[in-house]
């Protein structure tokens, strides 16, 4: 491991101990009234903390309007939707009770990236969301050059990413796009990254009962994958316009679309409320 990463890794350790100290001291000030000094916790969300998208935007671009998101939103081609957001630490403290006077009705949150980050407002996030009465999920930010596929859904159960059938939790997801510090396949060869994404999708239903949704675009999939998962793996595609457009390789439908950035990542479950339902109740 290079001299640059194993700092990057004490610092991201460091970052958190702090964070946590001052969690626990209630040392914190609340986000509304944040002083214009960034907190160790703001720092360590800015270091660390990659959006689920980020870098799908950074390199794709996002050309949602809000005429097309409009369309997107208000004109879906399925029969039926459910609307819902996704968030990170790049949120603070959400005010749930506004995005659910807006319609969403799910949320993803962001819990874990590689073996190195979680998210220090997920409790707030994840149980916020589900007691305002949304059905929620957790999502992982891999990086597949860190380490194994096992490390890190171990990393992701053991930090928030589990899951349960009370109807109202969703299987956790794994968000595979463009790599914040390098090159885009992290390095990795199609098959490399193909066996890195069975790894972590084999260890997650192990430890859960569940295969994990992928999130990716169909971009950054062509080029860097060369596996198929539509038989156990549901797809949450990204793609900031007006259509879906097309599905990486072997998926025929996709589960989940987030199709735009703006103000805050927007999704839509394709289906029926009583469908997402299912997806939160039943085992793989």
């Amino acid at each position: 491991m290079s001299a640059p990463r194993k700092r990057w890794r004490r610092l991201a350790t460091s970052a958190a101990a702090a964070s946590v100290a001052a969690l626990v001291l209630g040392t914190l000030t609340p986000a509304a009234a944040a002083p214009a000094a960034a907190t160790p916790v703001d720092d360590y969300v800015a270091r660390y903390d990659h959006p689920m998208g980020s870098q799908i935007k950074r390199v794709e671009g996002d050309r949602s309007t809000p005429e097309t998101q409009s369309v997107a939103a208000g004109n879906y081609t399925a029969d039926a939707e459910v609307q819902g957001i996704d968030v990170s630490g790049h949120q603070g403290n959400v005010d749930w009770a506004t995005h659910w006077g807006q319609g969403k009705r799910f949320a993803y949150v962001k819990a874990t990236e590689g073996t190195y980050y979680t998210n220090p407002y997920f409790a707030q996030q994840y149980n916020g969301s589900y007691d305002i009465g949304m059905i929620r999920g957790a999502y992982h930010f891999a990086t597949p050059d860190t380490t194994s596929g096992a490390a890190q859904a171990d990393y992701f159960v053991d930090h928030g990413g589990g899951w349960s059938a009370d109807g109202k939790t969703l299987p956790g997801a794994v968000d595979m796009e463009y790599n914040p510090y390098g090159a885009t396949c992290y390095g990795l060869s199609k098959s490399a990254m193909t066996a890195w994404i069975k790894d972590f999708s084999d260890t997650y239903h192990a430890r859960t009962g569940r295969y994990p949704v992928i999130y990716t675009s169909a971009n950054w999939w062509s080029q860097c994958v060369d596996g198929a998962f539509a038989s156990t793996n549901a797809l949450w595609i990204a793609r900031y316009a007006s259509t879906v457009g097309a599905l990486p390789y072997n998926w025929g439908i996709h589960t989940f679309w987030q199709y735009s950035s703006t103000p805050i990542d927007q999704n839509v479950f394709n289906g029926a409320y009583d469908r997402l339902q299912v997806m939160a109740t039943s085992r793989d």
